[in-house]
C-alpha cells in the first residue's frame, strides 16, 4: 500500500505531512472491474501491495465467530468494542500487525487500501490503521456499502493513526480505499475523519495513492463542505470537487509519480474492453513498465490479490493470492470459502507474543526474523532465478504451469465441468500453497 520515499525527493514542510520522513512508503495500485466491463458475469478485484523490500506478509484465514456482548478486541495498538458475530475472512497482511493490507470475506466482500496525504493533518497519536479498518469492515460486512459504513462509523469514533511500518521512526498517513462485491464497488478516500465516496456500478475502476473523486460523489461525511468551506479551501458556492479541494497544494516527487502510475492502470484497463479476466488484472499486477509491479530501491511489491466474484450467488466466489513479493515471479493460489478452509501453515509467520517488537513499548526497538516456510522457499527461488538463468527460466516455467492449473480448476468450477466434494475446494488453497512450496525444494 505504499512506497519509499527517495533521498532528493522534495516533501513539503507543512503539518499535514509531519508525520512522514525522507524514505516514507507511498504506493499501491488497486483495480476493479465490474460488468459489462468484464468478460464473464462477474465483478472482478484486483491489488498489489507494495511495501518495504524485507517486509514479509502473510496469507491468514479467520473463520466466523460469535463473541461475548461487550468484549473488547485488540487492534494494532488500539481496543475496539467487539460486535456479536464476525464473518470469516482470508486476510494478506504484513506478519508484524492485526489488520490487512487486503483481503475478502465469505460473503464475497473484497477490499484493499491506499496511503494517502491531504490538507487535513495526519495524526500524531496511536488510533487505528487503515489496515485495521479493512479487516474490521471484512469482519463485520456482508456487502461492499455495508463495509464502507462500517469503516466511516468506526473512523468517526476511534480515528486514524500510528505508524505503518515496523520501524523506529513514526509513519503515518490518511488511507484511500476499493471495496467491492458481486454486484458493485465502491471507492472511499478519507482525510482525517472527513470522506468521500464514489459508486461503481458499472465499467472499470482503479486507484494509486492520491484523491480521485471529483464531482462524481455518492455519498459524503456530513460535514464534508462546511469543514473545507471553513478552512478557506472552497469558496461554498459552484461545483464541489473533493480531490481538487482537499489534495495538498505542492505534491510531493513521489506523489506526482503516484498520478503517472494511476494512468497507465486506467489504460490498461481500458486496452480491455469488455475483456477484462483475472488473468487480465494478473497481468497488470505484474506490468513492471508502468510501476505497477513496483522492485525498486527499499521497497517492492510484497503480495498480490486478484478475486472473481460471480453475480451468481450458487458460484462460489475464488480468491487468487501470492503470499509471497514480486508477482511476476510469484505464483497466484485459488482460495475458496467452504467446509474445508483452514490456515495454510505454509504462509503463517512465526508469532514473538508479548516479546514482539511491535508490542513492547517503546515499539520497533528490535527485529525479528517473520518469514513463513513458502516466502523462505521462494526467496531462494528469486536467488537461483537471478543466478542461474538456465535453471531460473525452469523455475519460473514450473511457477506458470501450477498456476495455470489453478486457472483452469476454477474456470471448470465456474463453468460447471467441475464439482469437487466441499471438503476438497475448501482445502485447495492449501494443496496449491503446498505444491509451490514443494517446487522450491
Amino acid at each position: 500500500m505504499e512506497r519509499w520515499w527517495q533521498g532528493g525527493d522534495t516533501l513539503p514542510t507543512s503539518p499535514q505531512m509531519a508525520s512522514s520522513s525522507p524514505d516514507a512508503p507511498c504506493s499501491c495500485d488497486c483495480f476493479v472491474s465490474v460488468p459489462p466491463a468484464s468478460a464473464i458475469p462477474a465483478v472482478i478485484f484486483a491489488k498489489n501491495s507494495d511495501r518495504p523490500r524485507d517486509e514479509v506478509q502473510e496469507v491468514v484465514f479467520v473463520p466466523a465467530g460469535t463473541h461475548t456482548p461487550g468484549s473488547r478486541l485488540q487492534c494494532t495498538y488500539i481496543e475496539v468494542e467487539q460486535v456479536p458475530k464476525t464473518h470469516a475472512v482470508i486476510l494478506s497482511r504484513p506478519s508484524w500487525l492485526w489488520g490487512a493490507e487486503m483481503g475478502a470475506n465469505e460473503h464475497g466482500v473484497c477490499i484493499g487500501n491506499e496511503a494517502v496525504w491531504t490538507k487535513e493533518p495526519v495524526g500524531e497519536g496511536e488510533a487505528l490503521l487503515g489496515m485495521d479498518l479493512l479487516r474490521l469492515a471484512l469482519e463485520r460486512s456482508s456487502s461492499s456499502q455495508e463495509a464502507l459504513h462500517v469503516i466511516t462509523d468506526l473512523l468517526e469514533r476511534y480515528g486514524q493513526g500510528g505508524s505503518c511500518r515496523e520501524d523506529p521512526a513514526p509513519f503515518s498517513y490518511h488511507n484511500t480505499f476499493l471495496l467491492a462485491d458481486r454486484t458493485e464497488a465502491w471507492v472511499l478516500e478519507t482525510a482525517g475523519r472527513l470522506w468521500a465516496a464514489q459508486r461503481i456500478l458499472e465499467g472499470a475502476r482503479n486507484i494509486s495513492n492520491q484523491l480521485s473523486i471529483g464531482t462524481d460523489i455518492s455519498a459524503e461525511h456530513p460535514e464534508l463542505r462546511t469543514h473545507a468551506q471553513a478552512q478557506g479551501w472552497w469558496g461554498g458556492q459552484g461545483t464541489f470537487d473533493f480531490a481538487q479541494v482537499f489534495s495538498l497544494a505542492r505534491q510531493p516527487v513521489r506523489m506526482e509519480a503516484a498520478k503517472a502510475r494511476f494512468r497507465a492502470g486506467r489504460e490498461l484497463l481500458r486496452q480491455q474492453p469488455g475483456g477484462i479476466t483475472a488473468e487480465v488484472m494478473m497481468g497488470i499486477l505484474r506490468d513492471k513498465e508502468s510501476g505497477i509491479c513496483m522492485d525498486s530501491g527499499g521497497f517492492r511489491t510484497t503480495a498480490s490479490m486478484v478475486s472473481i466474484l460471480p453475480r451468481d450467488p450458487t458460484q462460489p466466489c475464488v480468491h487468487f493470492l501470492t503470499a509471497t513479493p514480486d508477482p511476476s515471479r510469484s505464483v497466484f493460489k485459488p482460495f475458496i470459502f467452504g467446509v474445508g478452509a483452514a490456515q495454510a501453515p505454509q504462509v503463517l509467520s512465526p508469532t514473538f507474543g508479548a516479546q514482539d517488537p511491535a508490542r513492547t513499548l517503546p515499539r520497533f526497538q528490535t527485529q525479528v526474523d517473520r518469514r513463513h516456510a513458502l516466502y523462505r522457499g521462494h526467496q531462494a527461488a528469486l536467488g537461483l532465478m537471478e543466478s542461474d538463468q538456465d535453471r531460473g527460466q525452469q523455475l519460473q516455467q514450473k511457477q506458470r504451469d501450477l498456476e495455470r492449473e489453478g486457472l483452469e480448476a476454477v474456470r471448470g468450477l465456474l463453468a460447471g465441468e467441475w464439482a469437487p466434494p466441499p471438503q476438497e475446494l475448501g482445502c485447495l488453497f492449501q494443496t496449491f500453497v503446498e505444491r509451490e512450496r514443494q517446487t522450491y525444494t
